[in-house]
């Protein structure tokens, strides 16, 4: 019983120090939310370069998503991670001492990077350290930090905000406002040195007994059994079977990327950086405005718990079948409350539901899926190309967002703000059939065995 709680305390640590690379994405997403309006004021930006200033993060996000999958495989797992906290720390003492908006858009760049990188390696690392029946549940708590991480930023915005004058927030105060990544990313880059490697790394570089000390740590009783099956992979995938030339991997692939696609274009990202505007545009002020983003956050933290428990109960399919399906309704009934010109707070209950559904399917059990369904030997390869993706979908969602939203545009006036939330509801109807018909269960299943599925598919064809 010892032995079991020690490993059990032994892989939650590590997944815990693996996580606060998911609290600095979030944490790094939403530190513009609070500082933006006072470096658009500062630096006397117009609005098309401030939005420049936003999405130079998102740019970022795309080529450390891409650079992930080298540094994967050339430095491992666990020094992608080291690497990434190093760029946050950079980008978060870079931008709070800038005299540009230039430099400013420079050192978003580079956290952005390192978001891109945290945000691919981190799932994939936790993945392949955790055991089977847990790794559901681990990984999840990797989008509970990444919303944590977005919900912490906002209060230290806020209490930074409110310490003092307009003045002195707009020469001084937005820049402790980024200043205070230093902290979490200084941290972050410490407790990496002490987490081992990923032992599928350490197998694919030829160092077995490495990788089977670390095993032994996680779980004693299978380290033998699970390291014999991680080599048979990768001997089978060194023949024939995996191999980027055969057309399972473009099946694999497909659904990565779709997954990864769906989980933005769904509209996610259209309320959480937007969600002030929706509400001041729907009649509340700006302080309601700041509290309603309060209550989204909340909920959000609230249903990723759900996710987080029930995920090795009943399964990766059916929670992100039902929430995709909730996050259709909800978003289709927001907009046609938009579309009626009821602005009341049954348009907050709404959007919370909306949320809720989606905090304990999309936000978590994608990343799930996408840190189990690739082979070992390309694992690193494949998910960089499903997150560049995700990020190159959710910049788009930023950038059309705010057209479709216009008042003045054209379809604005013809369907009174509704159409975006529309297009978004049709999207998870899509989404919906995709992962029906595609995407099959991982529950309870090693990564090994996830190989066994796809090879047994192909011969079954």
């Amino acid at each position: 019983m010892k032995t079991e709680k020690t490993n059990i305390l032994y892989i939650t640590a590590i997944t815990l120090v693996a996580t606060l690379g998911g609290f600095l994405f979030g944490y790094d997403t939403g530190v513009i939310a609070g500082s933006g309006p006072y470096v658009q004021q500062l630096f006397n930006l117009s609005p098309a370069f401030f939005g420049f200033v936003v999405a130079s993060a998102l740019i970022g996000c795309m080529g450390g998503s891409l650079l992930s999958g080298y540094t994967s495989k050339a430095i491992g797992r666990q020094r992608s991670l080291l690497l990434a906290g190093v760029l946050f720390f950079i980008s978060a003492l870079g931008s709070a001492l800038p005299d540009s908006a230039t430099e400013l858009v420079i050192y978003r760049l580079i956290g952005g990077v390192g978001v891109g990188l945290a945000s691919a390696v981190a799932p994939v690392y936790i993945a392949e350290l955790a055991p089977a029946h847990m790794r559901g549940k681990l990984v999840s708590i990797n989008q509970l930090a990444i919303v944590m991480g977005f919900v912490v930023v906002f209060f230290v915005n806020y209490g930074i905000q409110d310490a003092t004058d307009v003045v002195w927030n707009q020469t001084t105060g937005w820049r402790w406002m980024f200043a205070s990544e230093c902290v979490p990313a200084g941290l972050f880059f410490i407790l990496a040195l002490f987490v081992p490697k990923s032992p599928r790394w350490l197998v694919l570089q030829g160092r077995e007994e490495e990788a089977r000390q670390i095993l032994d740590k996680v779980d004693p009783s299978s380290a033998a059994q699970e390291l014999a099956d991680i080599e048979a992979s990768l001997k089978n995938a060194n023949s024939s079977s995996f191999s980027l030339k055969y057309p399972k991997i473009g099946l694999i692939l497909l659904i990565g990327v779709g997954l990864s696609v769906f989980q933005q274009i769904t509209g996610i990202n259209a309320i959480l950086y937007y969600g002030n505007a929706i509400f001041i545009s729907m009649g509340a002020g700006a302080d309601a405005a700041m509290i309603n983003q309060i209550v989204v956050g909340l909920a959000m933290m609230i249903f990723t718990c759900v996710a987080i428990f029930t995920v090795e109960k009943f399964g990766r399919k059916p929670l992100i079948l039902i929430g995709t399906a909730g996050m259709g309704v909800m978003i289709f009934v927001f907009g046609q409350l938009m579309y009626m010109g009821i602005l009341s707070v049954a348009n907050l209950a709404v959007l919370v539901l909306y949320i809720a559904f989606f905090s304990f399917s999309q936000g978590p059990i994608v990343w799930v899926y996408l840190s189990e369904i690739f082979p070992n030997k390309v694992r690193g390869v494949a998910m960089s190309i499903a997150v560049f993706a995700q990020w190159l979908a959710n910049y788009a969602v930023s950038q059309t967002f705010p057209m479709m939203a216009d008042e003045q545009g054209y379809l604005y006036q013809q369907y009174n703000g509704a159409f975006p939330f529309w297009m978004y509801g049709v999207f998870c109807l899509i989404a919906v059939i995709f992962i029906w018909k595609l995407v099959p269960e991982t529950k309870g299943k090693t990564l090994e065995e996830m190989e066994q599925l796809w090879t047994a598919e192909e011969k079954n064809q």
